[in-house]
């Protein structure tokens, strides 16, 4: 084979194609997931902190 035709075929071989979408789509959602867990975490620390807080100041005994 010539490399002309070899270089051809392989610029229109999309077989790996589908992969590196795949690649892509699964960063994409780990990283939302863990922006959404860094941002709630914080806020659930903070309520935890107050209710813990509440509670001790109404004399419920926690353990």
């Amino acid at each position: 084979m010539k490399l002309t035709t070899l270089t051809r075929a392989f610029l229109r071989d999309e077989e790996g194609a589908i992969s590196v979408d795949w690649v892509v789509i699964t960063a994409a959602t780990v990283g939302i997931a863990l922006a959404v867990m860094i941002t709630l975490g914080g806020a659930t620390d903070d309520y935890s902190d107050t209710v813990a807080s509440t509670m001790s100041d109404k004399g419920v005994s926690s353990y």
